[in-house]
């Protein structure tokens, strides 16, 4: 256990919330034998009243939601057999631009949409379409959709496989069990108050801060709440599952691209796991201010959860070096 560089990585989050650029956060280091270290600065809410942050403060986890949920059963119905991952969603949601059997997103596969590798746009407004969840999937499914020249991280691509997970189910997500720690909600006097959102006339605390998801009332790309120490047991699962040769374990570490893997970033120069990680390490990032990185390597896992967002996006945060700074005192830099 890295004890000296949690301590530095720690007081580079103290700095960052000292200096004003984002209002707490929670830090976590975790080694394969389940030894961690957790530590919490600053506030939970700024407002509509000051909160102080905790290490039991819950957070809206945005896009880990992607790889601690959508991926992990996405790539749990593959290896059940339910799914092919080199088939096109269709074979799942045969529905899917079902006016237009020839258009280019019914070729689109799971593979594709867990590395990123379609053409959807990387973001849309859907929650401007309506109000009806039911309504905006039938949207979704039915748009013609911009096709972007070259693939992008989508949202769309996990919208997708969402509602793939939710026709396989016969059940919304939501209704879903979120997994061992996590939930799609939080009492909102114990949650990391995120964006005082123009839209909902509302500070978020306790209820999803993803427009999209919101709208839908549930989806693949975002809408997992959980504390530290939730994150850092789904790490610890995935170490301990590694090293018992799980096919869905060494899938989410296959290279997909130069940048990702099934579901997860892989290093890269400037990526937010920083440059002394080994390259045996995943990692993804949250909107609301939250990371995750796993070092199969090394045999540790760290994450970052903030509110970066709280009370407003439209600031700059310093999130992504910070995110660096961490982990490279994670792994060792002076």
């Amino acid at each position: 256990m890295n004890e000296t560089g949690f301590d530095k990585a720690f007081a580079a989050l103290e700095q960052s919330v000292a200096e004003g650029r984002i209002p707490g956060g929670v830090l976590g280091l975790m080694d394969g034998k389940g030894n961690r270290l957790t530590r919490a600065v600053g506030r939970a809410a700024i407002e509509p009243e000051e909160r102080p942050m905790n290490t039991d403060t819950w957070f809206d986890l945005a896009s880990l939601t992607k790889v601690i949920f959508t991926t992990s059963r996405i790539l749990a119905r593959a290896e059940a057999g339910d799914i092919d991952l080199d088939a096109p969603l269709t074979s799942v949601i045969p529905d899917f631009r079902q006016y237009d059997p020839n258009c280019w997103e019914r070729q689109v596969t799971f593979r594709q949409c867990l590395g990123h590798q379609t053409h959807f746009p990387a973001v849309e407004p859907i929650y401007t379409y309506g109000g009806d969840p039911d309504r905006l999937r039938a949207f979704v499914l039915q748009r013609e959709w911009r096709r972007v020249e070259t693939p992008v991280y989508s949202d769309i691509n996990y919208i997708l496989l969402g509602i793939a997970l939710e026709r396989l189910s016969g059940k919304t997500i939501r209704d879903l069990d979120p997994g061992p720690g996590f939930a799609w909600s939080a009492d909102p006097a114990e949650t990391a108050a995120t964006e005082r959102c123009t839209w909902r006339g509302r500070v978020m605390a306790g209820e999803v801060h993803d427009e999209n998801c919101h709208a839908l009332q549930g989806s693949g790309h975002a809408g997992l709440f959980g504390q530290v120490d939730a994150v850092l047991d789904f790490a610890r699962d995935l170490l301990e599952r590694d090293s018992r040769g799980y096919a869905a374990v060494n899938l989410m570490r296959e290279p997909l691209s130069e940048r990702r893997t099934h579901g997860w970033e892989r290093p890269y120069e400037g990526w937010h796991g920083g440059a002394l990680c080994s390259h045996a390490t995943i990692g993804h990032t949250g909107f609301t201010g939250t990371s995750l990185c796993v070092d199969f390597e090394r045999g540790h896992a760290w994450t970052l959860l903030t509110n970066r967002v709280h009370p407003s996006r439209h600031f700059d945060s310093g999130i992504m070096a910070l995110r660096r700074a961490v982990s490279d005192f994670m792994n060792g830099a002076d």
